[in-house]
């Protein structure tokens, strides 16, 4: 079956008229896909657009359809809808507030605990909630005083400022920057200095690194000798061995053995002592007579004898 031009043409406009009113309506905030619950309110001023959302705790739930004047009573007949989902009393309040500084305003519920629920169609009591436009206006008076108050303490400071810097005294603010500068300035000279000492002496510092370096792996192969070495049995050894003297010492302390009997026994001491003493005496009387312990003689003449106390002893013929 082949549709005629005109057949085309005329479904073109009716679809075009439905899209222009659907459009149309949803530019006033009507939807006409969505089925949604309306409710009324009045204000004493118009403050919203149509479109304008409506919120519950923040959350968008429906938006502003209708907005008319009532020539009766002089207020502002505003309709909007809601979403059904949303169940609220009829005591609740609709609120006009300012979604921020620079945004417009829109509808908030705020829903009362207690009534009936709201019907379709219900009339719901508004009010208007002081925008942040007005709670700035209603404290700049305020707001100035504090500004006019800083306003003087930076011309104090300002004041403050340029005394310091047209100070021309020893703790002026130029004379400390001339101070700083010529310290700037013997710091650079420094640090030439120390650039000139550094090139100079390049062949030395890196002779000293050299050598720190050959030092570094001197104690590192020392650390390694030290770790293949088993130096818990040498200290096992060595501690054995200070257990042995710990053991020597305590038993000449107690009196064991010739040394400890040496140190702790009186008799064998004073049997040293007066030995020690008879042998000085020996030796002494062997000094000053001589002929007593040796004889000498060419023609076999007879020794002579000596009694204990040295005296000669004659022969008895």
């Amino acid at each position: 079956m082949k549709i005629s031009l005109e057949v085309k043409t005329a479904i073109l406009v009716i679809l075009g008229i439905i899209f222009f009113i659907f459009g149309y309506n949803y530019l006033k905030g009507k939807n006409l896909l969505e089925i949604d619950n309306t409710y009324y309110t009045s204000f004493d001023f118009n403050g919203l657009k149509p479109s304008a959302p409506v919120t519950v705790k923040g959350n968008a739930i429906g938006k502003v359809t209708e907005i008319n004047y009532d020539f009766a009573t002089g207020e502002t007949r505003v309709a909007f809808t809601v979403n059904p989902k949303l169940k609220f009393s009829k005591l609740s309040v609709v609120r006009l507030y300012q979604e921020g500084l620079m945004g417009g305003n829109a509808l908030a519920i705020i829903p009362a605990e207690t009534g009936e629920l709201a019907q379709p169609g219900d009339f719901i009591t508004s009010d208007v909630e002081k925008s942040l436009v007005e709670s700035l206006s209603s404290n700049f008076s305020g707001l100035s005083t504090d500004l006019d108050s800083t306003l003087k303490s930076a011309d104090s400071l300002l004041i403050s400022l340029n005394t310091i810097i047209r100070d021309e005294s020893d703790k002026g603010l130029k004379n400390v920057i001339a101070e700083l500068n010529e310290t700037l300035k013997a710091y650079k000279g420094l640090s030439y200095n120390i650039s000139s000492l550094v090139k100079k002496n390049d062949e030395k510092l890196a002779a000293i690194l050299t050598n720190f370096e050959k030092t570094s792996e001197n104690l590192s192969g020392i650390t390694a000798d030290l770790d293949k070495a088993d130096l818990n049995k040498t200290i096992a050894k060595l501690d054995g061995a200070l257990n042995d003297v710990n053991n020597i010492m305590t038993g000449i302390q107690n009196g064991d053995g010739s040394i400890g009997k040496l140190l702790k026994d009186d008799k064998l001491y004073n049997n040293l002592e007066g030995a020690s003493k008879q042998m000085e005496e020996l030796l002494q009387d062997m000094k000053l007579n001589p002929k007593r312990y040796v004889h000498f003689s060419l023609f076999g003449k007879k020794a002579k004898q000596y009694d204990a106390e040295g005296n000669e002893i004659k022969d008895k013929k």
